[in-house]
């Protein structure tokens, strides 16, 4: 087996929309034994698969003599959740100094997507040889964990007594936060908003990462500055103290805490100086700012279904104009967009099991029009496994069904709603629902899909939309609420937007991978944006 180094490429590998970094712990169990006089000398090196080719990423420390190394050293590697990261984990017995692979003992190695791993938080697999059967008992664990410091500090402040600084009024206060820079000056971190002519202000409560204020230390001493505003820029100077998170932690609701605003050069002049006023820390609040990754760690599982169109525009799918060809390569545009979509999403859902929905076409025996039907013909069962499953199910149904219409998409939505209002009874960050709808052509209920959209707003429910072909989608567009907000025929406006559009045409002369970006690339904030709403915490988060 030949291992190269290959030097990283400039800049990071993966897309603009990296969510964080994860911290990849790994151990071994059971390796085979290369040393003849002692045990194996073991260590683990990291590729991620770029273009085609595995890149060393890393690579752990030596664990001396040991079979069942946990290396203390960890792989930090950035999480793009729209990418198909492929990674993997191969172990060597160190055998000399040489930094070469192919000079040291093959171990196993264990191959998999980085999705598969955050999706399960830990898991332990066979470690396989060069030919693909096991390496001995040999097992690795891998375990993530999110590097980000995700605590944000709510503070709520007031002053009394402050010194008037206005010749013919009172003061305009405002305060100033500060930590130590590295260079060791002050840093500005936030900055209060004015309150005018008044020497006893109140200000608006305001929220900061954790990490911003004081580099989540809380015993950091980070300094508060007073001043009276001034509308040429030349704000004067009340007063300021030196204090810490831990310190500002003190105040309560009941009990709020007070802390003396100092003028130093008014200290040093006057014997009876006491202060420049009393700055009151009213409430101190630490909470989590949890992430799409501590809602998936944390066990949430992606609930993919898929709803096709077959309607009478999309063609005779026998032949080669139709849009539900399958062409000599196997594929056409809605097995490209289930492809790009499903293999990404499918590492979240642990059971692999997808309901594969069509619409517009008439079923036999009777051929009825459904709006809403099993592509495998098992209503009861609706049910296909891993998006290999789907691709077959489709391929499968399109010489039993009669493509015929209208377009309507309101059956497939609300479908999908019934299950996701569902998992809100259990009042737990779960399971959250993607409805991927792939057409052709223009929206006939365009009234009801509104309707429907508006109400699975308000549940744990995002769609995407493929248009393939090149019809007219002005009214997808309509329904991807990015430029204004969605309302219903009744007047309600959608709680949030839900809705992500792409034409299909704008990506066909592009990598695969750019497809999946597009359409996904809102979907870790519409997941973190709905457990929000619902104050609902991840399932296995720790308190701030």
């Amino acid at each position: 087996m030949a291992y190269t180094v290959t030097p990283s490429p400039a800049g990071p590998v993966g897309s603009q929309y990296c969510v964080c970094k994860v911290e990849l712990s790994i151990c071994g169990q059971n390796l085979l034994d290369r040393d003849v006089t002692s045990k194996s000398d073991p260590f683990c090196v990291l590729f991620m698969e770029v273009n085609g080719k595995w890149v060393e990423l890393d690579r752990t420390e030596t664990a001396v003599n040991n079979l069942n190394p946990a290396f203390a050293k960890k792989f930090i590697v950035d999480y793009h959740f729209e990418e198909v990261q492929k990674l993997k984990f191969a172990l060597f017995d160190q055998d000399k100094s040489s930094t070469q692979l192919y000079e040291h003992d093959f171990l196993g190695e264990f191959s998999c997507t980085l999705g598969t791993i955050v999706s399960s938080k830990k898991i332990t697999r066979t470690l396989l040889l060069g030919n693909g059967k096991p390496a001995g008992k040999g097992m690795i664990t891998i375990a993530a964990q999110e590097l980000s410091d995700n605590r944000v500090i709510t503070l709520s402040m007031a002053g009394r007594k402050l010194d008037k600084k206005d010749l013919f009024g009172k003061s305009d206060p405002f305060l100033e936060f500060h930590k130590p820079g590295d260079d060791g000056k002050w840093m500005l971190v936030h900055r209060t908003e004015v309150i005018k002519y008044t020497l006893d202000p109140v200000w608006k409560p305001f929220t900061v990462p954790l990490v911003s204020l004081c580099d989540g230390d809380m015993e950091k001493l980070i300094k508060v500055v007073c001043y009276d505003y001034d509308s040429d820029g030349g704000h004067d100077f009340i007063g300021e103290f030196q204090t810490s998170v831990a310190r500002l932690c003190e105040a309560q609701d009941a009990s709020p805490l007070e802390l003396e605003c100092i003028n130093p050069k008014k200290q040093k002049k006057k014997k009876n100086y006491k202060n420049s006023g009393i700055i009151i820390v009213k409430s101190c609040k630490i909470t989590r700012d949890f992430s799409f990754l501590d809602y998936i760690l944390g066990g949430c599982q992606l609930m993919f279904t898929v709803g096709i169109d077959f309607t009478a525009s999309n063609g005779n799918p026998q032949e080669p104009s139709s849009l539900h060809y399958i062409n000599p390569l196997g594929t056409n545009e809605y097995l490209s967009a289930i492809w790009a979509v499903g293999q990404i999403i499918q590492d979240y859902d642990s059971d692999k099991m997808f309901p594969a929905l069509g619409f517009g076409a008439q079923l036999p025996p009777d051929w009825k029009v459904s709006h809403e039907f099993a592509i495998n013909f098992n209503p009861r069962n609706p049910f296909c496994s891993g998006v290999e499953g789907i691709v077959q199910a489709y391929s499968a149904c399109l010489p039993h069904i009669r493509f015929y219409g209208p377009t309507n998409f309101s059956p497939i939505i609300n479908h999908v709603a019934r299950f996701a209002a569902q998992a809100t009874q259990q009042e737990t960050a779960s399971q959250y629902f993607i409805l991927l709808i792939i057409t052709d052509g223009v929206i006939s209920d365009m009234d009801e899909t509104r309707h429907a959209v508006v109400q699975a707003s308000k549940l744990p429910m995002s769609i995407i939309i493929v248009g393939v072909g090149n019809a007219d989608f002005a009214a997808m567009e309509f329904l991807d609420g990015d430029s204004r907000v969605l309302h219903s025929y009744t007047g309600e406006e959608a709680v949030r937007d839900i809705v992500q559009f792409v034409p299909f045409r704008n990506f066909r002369n592009v990598p695969k991978e750019t497809l999946a970006k597009a359409v996904l690339a809102e979907l870790p904030q519409q997941v973190v944006q709905y457990f929000k709403h619902r104050n609902l915490p991840p399932i296995n988060s720790e308190p701030a």
